[in-house]
């Protein structure tokens, strides 16, 4: 198979598996610890793997099975051959030289009368002895100089595609992520620019809001769903918060999803105050008062534990009066002697965005006249 074509193939194999499982390049490159524009190059062909293992990977992750593995690790194998420059052939050793025979009867030498020879004439320019030695040692240093800077050149200058260091493996969990939530299934609050659609169903919030480049005001719900890639356990040891931009908030109103409604279960949960300038995740308990009597839910402390069998839901309020606030969750792990940190953002890998409301106009939905009104119209304050 030629080498394009073998690079090729192996690209296709690796699109096909990718839209297998319809995540972008940067959520799948973060769960196998490469970055976006690695696995792009890998679908894209411009780069074939250093170590087929980011590959298998991907490919487990994304639900291949066994076969369409097998398959892939062949057509790897053929393009990691097809990308290596050939090995160049030894030439062939020039046939040896005839080697004269002796004189069976050899004639002796006529005897030579010695002459004194002249006393050695100094060349000019040269030094003599041991200077001339000394001069020899420096030459074949600076050959030798000279020979390794060659051969760095011409590797630097090698025309080729980069090899690709081997990947880390990833870590042993995994995590997804939900962040349009609602207070008790029915409290919310958007800020948008222009006037958008009604109130949608809860479970087309975030459809809802990307149609009408709506962000949410004053408060982010994130849901995070953790657990570990096998039978061995993970330990959480920590959540933190990272925020990675800072500015006002946009002038836009500010729509509420309903009038206000309660429950009878709080979850447990982690605050942060976004407005902080290092602001923290706080555990606080949760409170069911669906029975006859009511009960604490006990707040997650660290360290926590998980399995593949044994997952953990963090549930984080992220509120804010006066930010434009874009941030990220970092949450430690160790596990096996291994320990790490992972960063968690939005469900498409951006950071989180939550923006305050304080001054701005707020709308609720009528769903008799069916348009958005002022709480002044609708004979509520606040």
């Amino acid at each position: 198979m030629p080498k394009d074509a073998a690079v090729e193939e192996f690209a296709r194999l690796v699109r096909e598996v990718k839209a297998r499982d319809g995540r972008s390049y940067e959520a799948l490159g973060r769960r196998l610890n490469v970055s976006a524009s690695t696995l792009h190059r890998y679908c894209s062909g411009a780069t074939v793997p250093e170590d087929f293992g980011v590959v298998d990977r991907l490919a487990v992750l994304c639900g291949a099975d066994g076969e369409r593995r097998r398959a892939l690790e062949e057509s790897w194998t053929r393009a990691d051959r097809a990308r290596r420059p050939p090995v160049p052939e030894p030439e062939p050793a020039p046939d040896p030289k005839p080697v004269p025979e002796p004189d069976p009867d050899p004639k002796p030498a006529p005897e030579q009368t010695s002459v004194p020879e002249p006393a050695p004439v100094p060349e000019q320019g040269l030094p003599s002895g041991r200077g001339r030695r000394r001069w020899g040692r420096v030459g074949l240093i600076g050959g030798a100089m000279a020979v390794v800077g060659a051969v760095t050149l011409g590797v630097v200058l090698l025309p080729g595609k980069a090899r690709e260091p081997a990947a880390p493996p990833p870590p042993p969990l995994t995590w997804t992520v939900a962040s349009h939530l609602w207070a008790n299934g029915c409290g919310h609050t958007y800020l948008a620019e222009r006037t958008p659609a009604p109130p949608p169903e809860p479970a087309d919030a975030r459809r809802w809001a990307a149609a009408a480049g709506a962000v949410h005001g004053g408060e982010t719900l994130v849901r995070v769903s953790v657990q570990g890639r096998g039978a061995a356990a993970v330990v959480l040891q920590g959540l933190h918060v990272r925020v990675v931009e800072r500015g006002t908030p946009p002038a836009w109103s500010a729509y509420r999803m309903d009038d206000g409604c309660g429950g009878a279960v709080t979850p447990r949960r982690f605050e942060v105050d976004l407005d902080r300038p290092r602001p923290v995740a706080r555990a606080l308990d949760g409170y069911d008062a669906s029975g006859e009597e009511g009960r604490t839910l006990p707040a997650v402390s660290f360290p926590y534990a998980v399995t593949a069998a044994d997952p953990e839901e963090l549930l984080v309020s992220a509120r804010t009066a006066r930010c434009d606030c874009r941030w990220f969750l970092e949450l430690e792990w160790s596990a096996e002697g291994r320990s790490g940190t992972v960063r968690i953002g939005d469900e498409d890998g951006s950071p989180f965005r939550t923006s305050g409301t304080e001054g701005r106009p707020a709308y609720g939905y009528d769903s008799p006249g069916r348009a958005w009104i002022t709480s002044s119209e609708s004979g509520q304050s606040g």
